[in-house]
């Protein structure tokens, strides 16, 4: 298999729910929400590809030959590249019933394991939404990042017990699904946290806590007070608050305020190795892609998922090669024009 048969045969699976564009970035299904799109006019996830696309790569091959290392440490483990599938709950509201979350979240585990990298999973209304990637993370042997809505508290732990119980590497929470219009249409509404509850959840568990949806330093800061592992620079894909700025522009920001202290994330918009290399050299340590994934896992499963993350990452050491990096400690904002 291909990854071009992959999204062939993506298309034919999604094509009531998704275009299967060639180039992702929101002006298709603008306002599809549920669907794949961004919230309102859209605008969110439009300017996260634009300003990205606005970044350039410096090129420079006056450097010493040597192995190029694509690899990261993280949580106490290594990984082949700074590449991981986003949190996505209730694929069939979104993309349609050929998956469900069970089946969803093993071909996103079991591919992301195969690459050599790991995957975070979603949460939703329902239980299954939650328990039933829980499931394929104990199956995976406790390789994968379960995430949690910001439900109320004692729900909000009840969960995290659970994935302490699968053995997961790490626990996460989309504090940016506060707005999404989608839970509260169903009947199960979200709300937003303090440092104070934050600090709570934090402290309730041994596991590296991620906070993702973080989109200022003040909010880094916040997250960094409530003792987190790390966050995640995010707008949630553009579908919970119109007219945001895009990650990428906030993030040089929130690095100069956090960067060393906790570990930074970013989505929002990012597809390919060269999109992982900007990230890489505004602050990020590493990038989360969401939408690309799930057409992966639709079209061709665990394998797709595979196929799709090395071809991510031979394009970041493509581009570390031209820009002259051996690792990604040599990606900084030298390699890149504003």
């Amino acid at each position: 298999m291909k990854y071009e048969d992959v999204l062939a045969e993506a298309k034919k699976v999604v094509k009531e729910y998704c275009r299967v564009c060639k180039d992702c970035n929101g002006k298709s299904c603008v306002g599809e929400v549920p669907g794949v799109g961004g919230k309102a006019s859209g605008a969110a996830f439009i300017r996260s590809r634009e300003q990205i696309n606005a970044v350039k790569i410096n090129l420079d091959t006056i450097v010493e030959e040597q192995p190029i290392d694509t690899s990261i440490e993280l949580f106490g483990k290594r990984f082949k590249y700074p590449i991981f599938p986003a949190p996505i709950g209730a694929v069939a509201l979104n993309y349609g019933n050929h998956m469900d979350d069970y089946t969803y979240s093993l071909a996103i585990l079991e591919g992301s394991k195969q690459a050599g990298i790991i995957g975070f999973t979603g949460d939703g209304v329902k239980d299954e939404y939650y328990d039933l990637p829980i499931k394929a993370i104990d199956e995976i042997g406790g390789l994968g990042i379960p995430t949690i809505k910001p439900w109320k508290q004692e729900e909000v732990l009840v969960k995290i017990k659970k994935a302490e119980q699968c053995n997961a590497t790490a626990v996460a929470m989309d504090i940016d699904a506060a707005g999404l219009l989608t839970l509260a249409l169903l009947g199960k509404p979200v709300g937003t946290k303090s440092v104070a509850e934050l600090k709570e959840i934090t402290s309730a568990t041994k596991l590296p806590v991620i906070l993702k949806g973080i989109m200022t330093a003040t909010g880094a800061k916040k997250a960094l007070a409530a003792g987190a592992y790390g966050i995640v620079v995010s707008n949630h894909g553009g579908r919970v608050l119109d007219h945001t700025p895009a990650t990428i522009e906030v993030l040089p920001e929130i690095s100069r305020a956090v960067k060393g202290k906790m570990k930074i994330f970013i989505d929002g918009g990012f597809r390919t190795g060269s999109d992982v290399f900007k990230a890489l050299a505004l602050g990020a340590d590493a990038v989360i892609i969401g939408r690309p994934y799930v057409l992966a896992a639709y079209g061709g499963g665990a394998e797709g998922v595979k196929l799709y993350t090395e071809k991510v990452g031979r394009e970041l050491l493509e581009t570390m090669l031209m820009a002259g990096c051996h690792s990604l400690e040599d990606i900084d904002e030298s390699k890149v024009y504003i």
